[in-house]
């Protein structure tokens, strides 16, 4: 009567079974968007349940008079559909628990298995009357006759990933192809099974097909020519109730009647590691979620379990999702979340902790998304995309807030939030910045005209009175947020577009990458190139940033790595960020959460260099990150400290510095470590 999720990497039970059902739980399936769980059981009933915490959702959804057999989402995850002993198959509103429309009669017996096709427009049956039956998924009418040839119960049915054939499994020990649009059966009857097929699947590219029987085995089977792919995979002691794919293909799960869920090498037909054994009753249905870290079983103990996927606190996994490439990625300002925006026109939102998809993809445009960025209070996202236009985005629910903002001629490029949240601003190819009313969507003033090429990249000044922005003509250009004039001259130095800009933390800096290979850090008020370019990567310099506490910077390139740099001294600062988390989007289409190691000085060094900020207060102090006192500067070398310990004297002069000495120096409880009694 439970449901328990398991680690999909390691076998180890996550949190506690999922307890609800008083009887026997026939089928579970995840959400599309891997938050929610949907069990159908022997209780009459199907309960929805939350992934993260196990908890119910509503109430149960009821209707059917005898056993739920089988259940399934629809693709966008907003249906869940049904199959019973009573016969009919019933559609439910997967975010209210209602029904809707009427159930779908035409079968003579039991509905054991149920699913939608890919596109969500049909839902297919598979009944103990023989037959295989399509639906409309919207009108919930018959479509076509009857899929007939099994001379027994068909037990189990699925589509094919692209949709074009529907197979089936049945007592008669066979599996068969059909056509999906005509309904004819393709081939002749997969044979080998020596007893009863009772769940059939197909793998993610849609190449292979696998089947569990009441034989005790697992078959693949190659889903052109029906050929069986080696030799079937033995080790379950009893009949195997289900089998599913994980979404990478690389693996095959299946649970048994012999109460263990098994896992296995999909290319060497090899057992990966130990059973999954906690279940007190036989194993019915199992799943994967749908970013492959989690797989549910439900069983005839009546519970559900969640195996949890070891992915090492979802720091350095891919996040995968997109179908193309990933062009920007965005944390949340709370840190819970990470967006998106890809070539493959959507935007995803991603739990930051697990790595988990939330929710489903935010689609609108027409073309690319070229950068996503959130309101600073988090409720919103806005994108920019090739189709000329920005779009906001309601960050809770997903939802399209107003109409897209349109004005540009040519691709958006790049788009940020104003400090206050109060206005948008974006880049475009069309070589001009927009202002734009963030409640409204109003386009604010005249464009910001001056680039002579592409504007790649926009950002505001962290106090919201300067915007900056970076294009093809090689130049980076300040202006004047609430006029839109521009602010002293063009900042010039790089030998090929900028690609990328940002401020550091404190306004007091300006940072750029470029394709030129380099980034350049750049002084805020005089516009001056504040020392040499950062020089280490081998191609175009894509996205910079600052660290919150402005000490690192770090940056991606073209030559598929991302480099952090000291922003005081521009030496390579390693994999130095002091525990905080570096988000990176790729070509490979997937998103990385880097997690660098914490920075450890050498005994030799001053402790606490790297907390010092690098320009004493209005009073003449330098101080730590927490603002505590560290040591005062004179008024006539304030102009001279160039850094915590590079001191120019005089400070008119630049031919002598003086470097300080830490070695010694102390303050807080730190003291203790260094005094020594003979120094008093």
């Amino acid at each position: 009567m439970t449901i328990q999720i398991w680690d999909a990497e390691t076998g180890a039970m996550s949190g506690e079974p999922l307890k609800g059902h008083t009887s026997g739980v026939r089928s579970v399936a995840y959400s599309p968007n891997g938050q929610s769980i949907v069990s159908g059981s022997y209780d009459r009933t199907i309960r929805i349940w939350d992934v993260e915490t196990g908890a119910a959702v509503g109430k149960p959804l009821v209707g059917h008079s005898l056993g739920v057999r089988s259940v399934a989402y629809s693709p966008n995850g907003r249906h869940i559909i049904s199959g019973s002993n009573d016969k009919t198959i019933r559609i439910w509103d997967a975010e209210t628990g209602a029904a809707v429309g009427k159930p779908l009669e035409g079968h003579s017996d039991s509905v054991s298995s149920v699913a939608y096709s890919p596109n969500g427009r049909h839902i297919i049956s598979g009944s103990r009357d023989r037959a295989i039956r399509i639906w409309d998924a919207e009108t919930g009418a018959g479509v076509g006759e009857p899929l007939e040839g099994h001379s027994n119960w068909v037990r189990s049915v699925a589509y094919s990933p692209d949709g074009r054939y529907i197979i089936s499994g049945s007592d008669d020990n066979t599996i068969r192809i059909w056509d999906a649009d005509t309904g004819a059966a393709v081939g002749k009857p997969l044979e080998g099974h020596s007893s009863g097929v009772r769940s059939v699947a197909y793998s993610p590219n849609g190449r292979n097909i696998i089947s569990g029987s009441c034989d005790k085995a697992i078959r693949v089977w190659d889903a052109d020519t029906g050929a069986a792919v080696g030799t079937p995979l033995e080790g379950h002691s009893d009949l195997v109730w289900s089998v599913a794919y994980s979404p990478n293909g690389r693996h095959i799960i299946s649970g048994s009647r012999d109460r263990a869920i098994r896992m296995w090498d999909a290319e060497t037909g090899a057992g990966v590691g130990e059973p999954l054994e906690g279940h007190s009753d036989w194993v019915r249905s199992v799943a994967y979620s749908p970013d492959g870290r989690y797989i549910i079983s439900g069983s005839d103990d009546n519970t559900i379990r969640i195996w949890d996927t070891n992915t090492g606190a979802a720091v350095g996994t891919p996040l995968e999702g997109h179908s193309d490439w990933v062009l920007s990625v965005a944390y949340s300002p709370n840190a819970r979340h990470i967006i998106s925006g890809s070539r493959d026109k959507t935007i995803q939102t991603w739990d930051a902790d697990t790595g988990a998809a939330v929710g489903t993809p935010l689609e609108g445009h027409s073309d690319s998304v070229l950068s996503v960025a959130y309101s600073p209070n988090g409720q919103h996202i806005i994108s920019g995309s090739c189709d000329k236009t920005i779009r906001i985005w309601d960050a809770e629910t997903g939802a399209a807030v107003g109409k897209p903002l349109e004005g540009h001629s040519d691709s958006v490029l790049s788009v940020a939030y104003s400090p206050n949240g109060r206005h948008i601003i974006s880049g475009s190819r069309d070589k001009a910045i927009r202002m734009w009313d963030a409640d409204t969507g109003a386009g604010v003033g005249e464009p910001l005209e001056g680039h002579s090429d592409s504007v790649s990249s926009v950002a505001y000044s962290p106090n919201g009175r300067h915007i900056i922005s970076g294009s093809h003509d090689r130049a980076i250009r300040m202006w004047d947020a609430e006029t839109g004039t521009a602010v002293g001259k063009p900042l010039e130095g790089h030998s090929d577009w900028v690609l990328s800009v940002a401020y550091s933390p404190n306004g007091r800096h300006i940072i750029s990458g470029s394709r030129d290979k380099t980034i350049q850090t750049w002084d805020a008020d005089t516009g001056a190139a504040v020392g040499t370019p950062l020089e280490g990567h081998s191609d175009s310099v894509l996205s910079v940033a600052y660290s919150p506490n402005g000490r690192y910077i770090i940056s991606g390139s073209h030559d598929n790595t991302i480099r952090i740099w000291d922003a005081e001294t521009s030496a390579s600062a390693g994999n130095s960020l002091g525990g905080q988390h570096i988000v990176s989007g790729s070509n490979s289409s997937s998103i990385r959460v880097l997690e660098p190691f914490s920075h450890q000085p050498s005994s030799s060094s001053s402790p606490l260099h790297a907390h010092f900020y690098s320009r004493p207060d209005s009073q003449g102090w330098v101080t730590d990150s927490d603002g505590g006192l560290l040591y005062w500067v004179p008024l006539d070398c304030r102009s001279g400290l160039h850094s915590p310990s590079l001191l120019t004297i005089p400070p008119t002069s630049h031919l002598q510095t003086v470097s300080l000495d830490f070695s010694d120096f102390a303050f807080g409880t730190a003291w203790t470590q260094i005094f020594n009694s003979a120094k008093r």
